[in-house]
């Protein structure tokens, strides 16, 4: 049993911030540092600019002062102590896409259990740590949600260096991390920032498929297809093609990255994933009720958005496969699912499909369609078949 402590001088600040340090793998935290509870003035400028130009999600807290200010959440911080947890990278044995069985892909931050509650977890241990030797702490977590930018806390606290990818990349771990941290009145001895590591490299910002990150560690959230994905509504036409498989998130801008190079963390149980839930057949997702999604999703964090981004993304999906099998699910949600951005998704799908059974759930929705928009869509659909025809046709004329 751990012994109260009587916080009086520095030394007895530092002994309890080794005895953290040396705990914290034990409370499945894979890396700690401390920083000052100061201002990140900074950012301040950098969140001002992001939202001047558009850049931001709406997924993050609207306050900027909040966001910069830690005691305007806490009463007289005196520092912040940030977490990461590692979670893997790979699949063991991916089911593969085939012909009639053709899948998506699920971001690997949403693996396994949620992280939010893992690390609530991790962090609910961490706290009744420290409060166990210091019973008059005060303690405040926060995971993702929380007003303060992991991101920057994890950078000042020495977790790692702030990538041109826009994450926070470790020198142990890589980018595939989870952050989280707890704002305290202990006044903890502050961590060395690491310097950046990227150097002249770009990969990153190359390989983005749609140019979201605008520059290094700078993010167009409205580009990005992490973001899009975990939109409700319409996604423009190039966002389709860019999306290809993908359900919910994107790894590109990680995989690529050579700092994350045969990096796969498989030592937390909790994030191990079940393949056939990150990597589903398609098709299945279209029909799935609110109960079927709750049963098989309920636990993940691709969750936090409903089914029906996801259905939408399916359907996005297996027209960039162009699967004829789908034909006939898609004719039918074309014809009686309620939801208009569903109907216009389906549209577009068939219209890249094409073949004869396509243009004929078309025609026939050209007819009852009353939506305007996606009518706008039925028929952009109608003339993507009908060029892609003609050019069938001249193909064969020309051999």
């Amino acid at each position: 049993m751990a012994v109260s402590m009587e916080i009086t001088t520095q030394d007895d600040i530092s002994k309890l911030q080794q005895e953290i340090v040396e705990a914290a793998p034990s409370l499945g935290i894979d890396k700690i540092g401390f920083t000052s509870a100061d201002p990140f003035t900074e950012l301040k400028d950098i969140l001002l600019r992001h939202r001047e130009k558009g850049f931001e999600s709406g997924f993050e807290e609207p306050d900027i002062e909040k966001r910069v200010h830690p005691e305007l959440s806490f009463d007289a911080p005196r520092s912040i102590i940030s977490i990461a947890v590692a979670y893997p990278s790979k699949l063991a044995n991916p089911p593969r896409s085939e012909p009639g069985a053709y899948r998506g892909i699920i971001s690997r931050s949403s693996w396994g259990s949620d992280y939010h509650d893992v690390l609530r977890d991790r962090l609910a241990k961490l706290e009744a740590f420290i409060a166990e030797r210091v019973p008059d702490a005060r303690l405040q977590s926060m995971v993702d949600t929380g007003v303060l930018v992991d991101r920057a806390v994890a950078e000042r606290a020495g977790i790692g260096w702030s990538g041109k990818n826009a994450a926070v990349i470790t020198p142990e771990w890589g980018s595939w991390v989870y952050l989280g941290e707890i704002i305290t009145n202990i006044p903890f001895r502050p961590d060395t920032p690491m310097m950046d590591q990227c150097g002249d490299c770009t990969i990153c910002i190359d390989a983005c498929p749609t140019g979201a990150l605008v520059g290094p560690g700078q993010l167009n959230s409205s580009r990005c297809i992490s973001f899009i994905t975990q939109t409700k509504g319409y996604v423009d036409d190039e966002f389709k093609l860019k999306i290809g498989n993908r359900l919910y998130g994107c790894d590109t801008c990680q995989i690529v990255c050579p700092k994350n190079k045969g990096m796969n963390w498989t030592h937390h149980p909790e994030f191990e994933p079940d393949p056939e839930k990150v990597k589903p057949l398609l098709i299945p997702l279209l029909t799935m009720t609110n109960k079927d999604f709750k049963e098989q999703y309920g636990r993940i964090a691709a969750s936090w958005r409903g089914k029906k981004p996801i259905q939408r993304n399916a359907i996005i999906a297996l027209g960039n496969f162009k699967d004829s099998t789908a034909v006939p699910v898609l004719s039918e949600l074309l014809r009686t699912d309620p939801r208009p951005e569903i109907r216009a998704t389906v549209a577009w799908a068939l219209g890249r499909i094409g073949g004869e059974d396509a243009a004929a759930a078309l025609s026939k929705a050209q007819g009852t369609e009353q939506e305007p928009a996606v009518q706008q869509d039925i028929e952009k659909a109608v003339a993507a078949i009908i060029h892609q025809e003609s050019s069938n046709i001249g193909e064969k004329e020309s051999t």
